[in-house]
């Protein structure tokens, strides 16, 4: 007859489990009025992310005609409906995420109500384990008046005792998954916090916008004539600034050692700004080396991410933030990067985040990886609401005062960000 025997190491494992034990129909879901709550935010958002693609459509739609008074007033008003329907949906996402915490705190408060009533009877269950294994095969056998019930009442208890595995696996499991729901609690308020913060930037980036079309407005005191000869000497002005930055990236590249750079391979950088594709918003509208009539043939030093303005934009790595600035001399006066951040990070390459409409990172600010650092705009040289994302070896940066432009310009040997993305 096999012996009859459950380890006090077995016994402490499964009274430390009885915590968390409670039968398949403690996973009771949470009110029906809650998740269908909880549904009816998703459709929302769903409207809403509708009308931000309408609206973002509507806007690309305006910069690609040509430039004139009336239709960049009418670019700011897309922009400023764009941010309106931005701000609805963090408040609503924000309203989803309580509302999912109250969800998944119904359900770890049932589970927990459970556990109470379901320890005491595990203790007693264990008491009733170790009261049986003190009896020895001998004193089984003798206290039964027949072998049929000894052996059937040895049997039992060894059953229970090769039962006992089984328990603690499904005990680990269930805990498991109590863990799970509480992290994912975690989540959301980490979410709300995040999605706080937006909603405050994105109140201060519509304020930016309306101010924008007053000094538009104010500066060519509606006149289209007037509005025509500073955009004509916006263009030239913009044009020499970038053969001037042109010249020095040449002389740099000169000194540019190869060997030096990482290998290429995806994944060195995080996508500061997910594409659609990604599950995100933004859409690349021009990729490295590419050529356009926007810069006169010449190849496109960047990559640049199209994204409604106030969207946010995250380190592609961790590093030391090395340049926060701004090259517009005005809201009217916009030249090169517009609001930027540049961060040099650890593997002899620097990142520029370009045509921010807000940052919220300082020079010599450490960031790590996926860390918020700003909002995508359409500061600087820009047609439209877009993220410039550049890339450079580090050791050839230098930050240069170029006229027109305001503030400190970043230069150096470009290299094509997509390598690492």
């Amino acid at each position: 007859m096999k012996s009859i025997f459950i380890s006090p190491k077995k016994i402490l494992l499964i009274a430390s489990l009885a915590i968390i034990f409670y039968s398949p129909n403690t996973f009771a879901a949470a009110p029906e009025e809650l998740q269908k709550a909880i549904e009816e935010k998703s459709k929302t958002l769903e409207t809403i992310n509708q009308q931000i693609q309408l609206t973002q459509d509507n806007l690309r739609a305006a910069s690609s005609k040509s430039k004139s008074l009336g239709n960049e007033i009418k670019k700011i008003d897309y922009t400023i409906n764009q941010l309106s329907l931005g701000i609805k949906s963090s408040e609503v996402k924000i309203e989803k995420y309580k509302l999912e915490i109250d969800a998944l705190s119904y359900d770890i408060d049932k589970k927990e109500e459970d556990i109470d009533v379901k320890r005491e009877a595990i203790i007693k269950f264990l008491q009733e384990l170790q009261e049986k294994q003190r009896e020895n095969t001998l004193m089984v056998l003798l206290k039964n008046k027949t072998l049929a019930k000894s052996l059937a009442e040895a049997e039992n208890v060894v059953s229970l005792n090769s039962g006992l595995d089984k328990k603690v696996q499904e005990l680990k499991e269930i805990k498991n998954i109590l863990d799970g729901q509480r992290l994912e609690a975690s989540d959301r308020k980490t979410k709300i916090e995040s999605e706080s913060k937006n909603l405050k930037n994105q109140k201060f980036i519509v304020e930016d916008q309306k101010q924008d079309r007053s000094a538009l407005l104010t500066q060519t005191k509606e006149q289209e004539k007037s509005y025509q000869k500073q955009l004509t000497e916006l263009e030239k002005q913009q044009n020499d600034l970038a053969d001037q930055i042109d010249d020095i990236e040449e002389r740099l590249r000169k000194e540019f050692n190869i060997s030096l750079l990482p290998s290429k391979r995806p994944g060195v950088f995080l996508w500061p700004i997910l594409t659609l594709d990604r599950g995100g918003v933004g859409r690349i509208s021009q990729h490295f080396g590419e050529k356009s009539r926007l810069y006169r043939g010449k190849p496109h030093n960047g990559l640049d991410i199209a994204a409604p303005i106030g969207t946010p934009v995250y380190a592609a790595d961790n590093g030391k933030v090395a340049h926060v600035d701004s090259n517009d001399r005005s809201r009217w006066q916009k030249y090169q990067y517009g609001n930027y951040v540049l961060i040099e990070h650890g593997n002899f390459l620097s990142t520029l985040y370009a045509h921010l409409s807000r940052s919220v990172v300082v020079d010599g600010q450490n960031v790590e990886r996926g860390q918020l650092i700003g909002y995508s705009g359409s500061t600087g040289y820009s047609t439209g609401p877009h993220l410039h994302l550049g890339a450079y070896w580090s050791a050839s940066v230098l930050l240069k005062k170029i006229y027109p432009a305001a503030g400190l310009v970043p230069v150096g040997v470009i290299v094509d960000p997509e390598d690492y993305l």
